[in-house]
């Protein structure tokens, strides 16, 4: 049979489940989570590649993790909301998924909205199932196609892990003929600096109260590997003094607890000890600054981390 591949976009309000589901169908943990709306901030790709079975063909799906979709009302979340449209013009295939054991609301119609306009085949996946009593089910599928023509509906449980082996087969019957785009060892087009970053962000999320994490940001400004250590620097930028107070916490114990569940988290992914230092500074506004924005992107900083290299 010939080898099927293309780019599988994930599309859906925040806290759909996204990240959740992108995590489960790679087996390995390339983007954070949390409970928190707007976790996600770039488009992130995860490889799963399908081996030749009886009656299934082989080939390469490159899974597109997306920010979910909200207002741009500063230039952070305009260039989240671009990553979204980014991701849609290139994508084979298109997964509107959804919060079923949540109301239909604004989000969801707002990106059905944008898998209209897409113009791509889409399927509509169905989350978080296992919080839901089946009946229910068919009301919101019967609500959905009235709305559009999905290639598929398939009800998922992307926390346990239900569905996802019926989803990855009717991705991969639907995807064109192609190359394998990556190696078949490699899960995700980014580097581990960014990762690092993203880890420690997803600790501030997961452990400040609910004005911080999105006033928040990482960067990483020493990454040096060694065979028995790795050590690494990190700045956590936020936008005002009383920000910053919270995050480092009273003597320290905030900043300590971050870096404490951050180390963590990377040496499990680096498989190495980490030396992690973290360091808080204030930038007044910087949501709303193109030019910070910009450079938090992983290209742009890897670019920058070269350019500080002594033989660059």
């Amino acid at each position: 049979m010939a080898f099927r591949s293309g780019f599988v976009c994930i599309l859906g309000r925040p806290n759909a489940g996204k990240s959740t589901l992108l995590n489960a169908l790679v087996g390995e943990k390339v983007a954070i989570v949390t409970h928190k709306p707007q976790t996600t901030r770039n488009r992130i790709l995860g490889m799963v590649n399908v081996p030749a079975k009886k009656g299934r063909t082989a080939g390469q799906i490159v899974f597109v993790d997306t920010p979910g979709i909200h207002k741009p009302d500063s230039s952070l979340n305009r260039k989240m909301m671009q990553e979204v449209r980014v991701a849609l013009e290139g994508c084979d295939l298109l997964l509107l998924l959804v919060d079923a054991a949540e109301k239909f609301g604004a989000g969801d119609q707002f990106a059905l909205k944008m898998a209209q306009q897409a113009g791509v085949n889409t399927f509509l996946v169905l989350n978080k199932i296992d919080r839901l009593e089946k009946p229910k089910l068919l009301p919101i599928i019967a609500g959905y196609a009235g709305m559009h023509t999905f290639g598929e509906v398939i009800p998922i449980s992307a926390l346990k892990k239900d569905g996802l082996d019926l989803l990855v087969q009717k991705v991969i019957a639907t995807l064109p003929q192609g190359p394998r785009y990556f190696p078949q060892d490699q899960l995700t087009d980014q580097p581990e600096r960014f990762l690092v970053a993203e880890l420690v962000r997803e600790k501030i999320l997961q452990l400040t109260g609910e004005e911080v994490p999105y006033a928040a940001t990482v960067k990483i400004d020493q990454f040096e590997e060694k065979p028995k250590l790795t050590r690494i620097a990190a700045t956590i930028f936020v936008e005002r003094d009383g920000q910053k107070a919270i995050i480092i916490g009273k003597g320290g114990q905030m900043l300590k607890k971050i870096g404490s569940a951050a180390r963590f988290e990377i040496e499990k992914r680096l498989a190495t000890k980490v030396f992690l230092e973290l360091f808080v500074k204030v930038e007044p506004g910087w949501r709303d600054s193109p030019a910070f924005v910009e450079t938090l992107d992983w290209r742009r900083q890897l670019e920058d981390l070269a350019a500080k290299e002594p033989n660059s």
